[in-house]
C-alpha cells in the first residue's frame, strides 16, 4: 500500500509491480543494445517493437491500481480510469479480482486480485492460508472501500467519471507509426 497524502490510500499487485518491473529493465537493456549497435531503418523498427512490448507491460501489470480518497475512489485499469464519487459506490466484494458497485454499473479494478493458488487452497480446505494471502488482502480493501463509503458518502457528490489512459495511448500509437514506417522505409 503507497499512500499520496494522509487521508489517500493506494492498493495495488506487488507481484506484478515487481514482475513489470523486470520486463522494464530487460527492455531498456534491449533498447540501449539497439540505440549501441544497430543505427539502421531495421534497428528502429526492433526498438519500437521494443518499445510496444514496454508500454504494453506498464499498462498490464504496473498501471492497475485502487485509490482511496476522500472525495472519490479512483479505480486505474489497465487503459481506463474510473473516478467514482463516494455518494455512488454502493458496496465492493472480490471474485478473482476487485468489483465495485454503482447503482448503474458494475466496475472492475485488476489492481486488486487473488492469486489461483489462495483460491484453491479456499475451495479444497486444505492447509489453512496465511495471514498475508490475496484473499486477506482483498478482503481488507474490500472493508475499507465500504468503510470509506460510510464515512464519506454524504461528503462527495458528482458523477462517475471515466476517462482514457490518453499518455499510454499516445506513446502507444507514435511506437506504433514509427514501427511501420521503419518497416516500410527497411
Amino acid at each position: 500500500m503507497k499512500s499520496k497524502s494522509p487521508e489517500s490510500e493506494q492498493y495495488l499487485s506487488p507481484s506484478n509491480r515487481i514482475t513489470g518491473t523486470v520486463v522494464l529493465v530487460i527492455g531498456a537493456l534491449g533498447l540501449l543494445d539497439v540505440v549501441l549497435e544497430w543505427r539502421t531503418a531495421t534497428g528502429v523498427l526492433v526498438g519500437s517493437i521494443i518499445g510496444i512490448f514496454m508500454v504494453l507491460t506498464y499498462v498490464g501489470l504496473i498501471r492497475p491500481s485502487v485509490t482511496l480518497d476522500p472525495d472519490h475512489l479512483l479505480l486505474r485499469n489497465h487503459l481506463r480510469d474510473h473516478r467514482i464519487p463516494w455518494s455512488k459506490v454502493t458496496g465492493a466484494d472480490v471474485t478473482d479480482l476487485l468489483r465495485v458497485h454503482t447503482e448503474a454499473n458494475r466496475y472492475r479494478a485488476p489492481g486488486v486480485q487473488l492469486v489461483m493458488r489462495d483460491l484453491r487452497k479456499q475451495r479444497v480446505g486444505g492447509r489453512k492460508l496465511a495471514a498475508d494471502s490475496s484473499i486477506s488482502k482483498a478482503d481488507i480493501v474490500v472493508s475499507r472501500i465500504e468503510s470509506h463509503q460510510e464515512q464519506y458518502a454524504g461528503k462527495s457528490g458528482g458523477e462517475v467519471v471515466t476517462a482514457w489512459a490518453r499518455p499510454e495511448l499516445i506513446v502507444l500509437a507514435a511506437l506504433a507509426v514509427i514501427a511501420v514506417v521503419a518497416g516500410i522505409l527497411r
